[in-house]
């Protein structure tokens, strides 16, 4: 086993060091891939079209190790190509993970789990198994905010969001003791820590006191940009598969009370009481134990055949629910950015969301900005954005506008120049160009 670094350190000069490059010849880049399929939502997403993105470049001489759960690894190891392989591992049991699991498959056990302590809190991260270390790898990507482990490996760490800070009522105590810790230890061990916006940035370096150079904000591109189109007749297909309703708005996301399901169901509720519409709803993304609250309140307020509940879908299925949705919603409480307003603007499908954190910033003109809070001001968007025909044409053109500058090229393309930089290694000109270009977010 790998000694254990003092998480007070940082590796930040020491990574940077020319000498340090030089010594090792090709640069070897491990990616931490440890993720249950199907249970890490948004990150899985972001961690294929990385593995792909690095895969596709042709023009690269680094090699990637992506660390995967030995047994798991047929969600990724289909986009490992060219410089990328797969390297399985034996993680070690995460408590908290071990819990999730339970209660998506017993809901009725989760508020007994959620009671119940966790064993692995005051220990923090665990410590390297050595993999990385016997592999000389030299910089390491911890993508998952619940993965990562203590080394003396460079490591580029993603807290993705600091939410526990911000709503600390929808954690648990251990919960919210288990980010503090892994994401603070994380964060000073991490030679980069990497956001998905400046909103984010400026969150993290408020709350954390991170030095601003460490903290950089790569954006990420919409998750199905990467994977190919369903065709004529798979869409049409999965459109009969799936019975979806005519013009029904679509909302992509877990059920976690931040994504504000409820606030949803609540404002259609207003529109059917106050204008007679019936709004069809379709909901993908893995159900959580609040789902049984959300579920609740729709048959409570008469609306609950309005709302059609997928869970989790294939990407091939989600690019059609995207194209064949009358509009997307995003009402959520709290976002670092939001993969589906990228993907609804990919699909040239109008977009109406939260006035809050990153949201605003990432929709600029391109979509229709609400307060969440205002359960009128939400209806009354919904309404907007499904009958204004000018305003849905001018959110679409706007949506593809500006979602055409964020590609999974250019986000592997600055990542590896970051990790040429973390590793000491010499920087090509375009890798000194996209490090001095401003974040478009």
């Amino acid at each position: 086993m790998a000694s254990v670094p003092d998480p007070a350190r940082t590796h930040g000069q020491l990574a940077t060091s020319p000498q340090a490059g030089r010594r090792l010849g090709r640069l070897r880049v491990a990616v931490d891939a440890r993720l249950h399929p199907g249970e890490a939502g948004g990150v899985e997403s972001v961690t294929v079209v990385l593995v792909k993105g690095l895969s596709a470049l042709e023009d690269s001489d680094e090699e990637y190790l992506v660390l995967t759960v030995a047994g798991e690894d047929d969600w990724i190891s289909e986009y490992a190509n060219g410089p990328v392989r797969i390297v399985p591992t034996k993680k070690v049991r995460s408590d908290r993970l071990f819990k999730q699991r339970v209660a998506a498959a017993a809901p009725w056990l989760a508020s007994a789990w959620r009671r119940r302590p966790l064993r692995r809190v005051s220990a923090g991260p665990p410590p390297s198994d050595g993999t990385i270390e016997r592999a000389k790898v030299d910089v390491v990507h911890f993508v998952n905010q619940p993965g990562g482990f203590l080394t003396r490996v460079p490591s580029v760490y993603h807290p993705h969001d600091l939410q526990h800070l911000h709503f600390p009522e929808f954690f648990t105590r251990e919960e919210w003791q288990w980010r503090e810790l892994w994401y603070r230890r994380l964060c000073t061990q991490a030679a980069m820590v990497s956001v998905a916006s400046s909103w984010t940035k400026r969150d993290v370096l408020a709350q954390y006191a991170l030095p601003e150079e460490k903290v950089r904000v790569v954006p990420l591109a919409p998750p199905t940009g990467a994977y190919a189109r369903p065709t004529a007749s798979e869409f049409a297909e999965t459109v009969r598969r799936l019975d979806l309703p005519e013009g029904y708005v679509f909302y992509p996301a877990q059920t976690w009370p931040h994504k504000n399901h409820l606030a949803l169901i609540e404002a259609l509720a207003v529109l059917r009481e106050r204008r007679g519409l019936l709004i069809p709803l379709v909901v993908s993304g893995r159900q959580t134990e609040h789902v049984a609250a959300i579920k609740s309140r729709a048959d409570q307020l008469g609306i609950g055949s309005q709302v059609r509940w997928l869970g989790f879908v294939s990407t091939s299925d989600l690019q059609v629910l995207y194209a064949n949705a009358r509009a997307v919603l995003i009402p959520s409480l709290f976002e670092a950015a939001s993969a589906p307003m990228w993907e609804a603007f990919l699909a040239g499908v109008p977009v109406a969301c939260s006035n809050v954190t990153a949201l605003p910033e990432q929709a600029g003109d391109a979509a229709l900005v609400f307060d969440p809070h205002d359960l009128d001001e939400f209806a009354d968007a919904i309404y907007r954005v499904l009958t204004d025909n000018d305003l849905r044409k001018r959110l679409t053109v706007a949506g593809t506008r500006r979602v055409a500058t964020f590609t999974w090229d250019r986000t592997a393309r600055l990542f590896r120049a970051h990790y040429r930089r973390i590793g000491g290694r010499v920087l090509a000109s375009e890798d000194e160009q996209l490090l001095q270009t401003p974040p478009a977010l």
